[in-house]
């Protein structure tokens, strides 16, 4: 579904990613992990096309998507869950989520949106028992199940994801890589970034590790899990596994 042939990026003089190339499969759940410094976001930032790459293409299911832009792209079935969560703090949680679906209102009936929000909220109880709240009053953790249950809104085919489980409580990141399995179960393509090797490995079948904007190593989440000595080295794991 979406492939990275040698994508160059970076901010100004600075270039951040070297040549990455990185494939993401239809159903499939992919995880870019790597230290802080790495240029996961910038990675990702790219694909979401905030970021035009310098050199080299972004395809997504054979079209070069590189630089259309974050409206363009949601049109084109890519949900995104980005740095920030980039929610409307005074609006409530039922309108942000019905923000996420914006683009759909002219075309679908109101049934359809309703049957979307019913869905979120299986998915994410909470937000059902918050939705006349305000986004900017909810905890860490519930504003990123708003975050991705706003990005779900708009039915994307596949879903970027910056860092779900960042300054999360353990049982909140159980929370979310549950949800992000259900996801990935019910045909949802996913790409995450994260610093938190034990949340990815639970939701994605591969993995990237990217330092200094390059891919130093690729394989399955179980031959990673297996190799303590490059869990190690790449991403600290066994020495704080906390997220940052």
């Amino acid at each position: 579904m979406l492939s990275l042939e040698s994508v160059s990026a970076g901010y100004g003089a600075i270039q951040v990613l070297h040549e990455v190339s990185a494939e993401v499969g239809a159903g499939e759940a992919v995880a870019i992990l790597g230290p802080n410094g790495a240029g996961k976001t910038t990675l990702l930032r790219t694909i979401a096309g905030f970021l035009r790459p310098r050199r080299g293409a972004v395809m997504l299911e054979g079209r070069d998507i590189a630089g259309i832009g974050p409206e363009r792209l949601a049109r084109a079935g890519v949900g995104q869950v980005l740095e920030g969560r980039q929610l409307f703090g005074p609006l409530s949680v039922l309108e942000n989520l019905r923000l996420g679906a914006f683009s759909r209102f002219r075309q679908e009936r109101r049934a359809a949106i309703e049957a979307d929000l019913a869905r979120i909220y299986a998915l994410f109880p909470r937000l059902e028992e918050r939705r006349h709240q305000a986004a900017g009053t909810l905890s860490g953790g519930e504003q990123m199940m708003l975050a991705i249950g706003r990005a779900l809104m708009c039915r994307p085919r596949l879903l970027l994801l910056d860092e779900p489980s960042v300054g999360l409580a353990p049982l909140i990141v159980a929370a979310i890589v549950a949800a992000l399995r259900s996801l990935r179960e019910e045909g949802i393509t996913l790409l995450l970034v994260e610093q938190n090797p034990e949340a990815a490995f639970a939701v994605a079948s591969r993995c990237y590790i990217l330092e200094a904007g390059r891919v130093v190593h690729r394989g399955t989440s179980e031959a990673l899990r297996a190799d303590a000595d490059l869990a190690r080295f790449y991403l600290g794991a066994g020495e704080d596994d906390a997220p940052d």
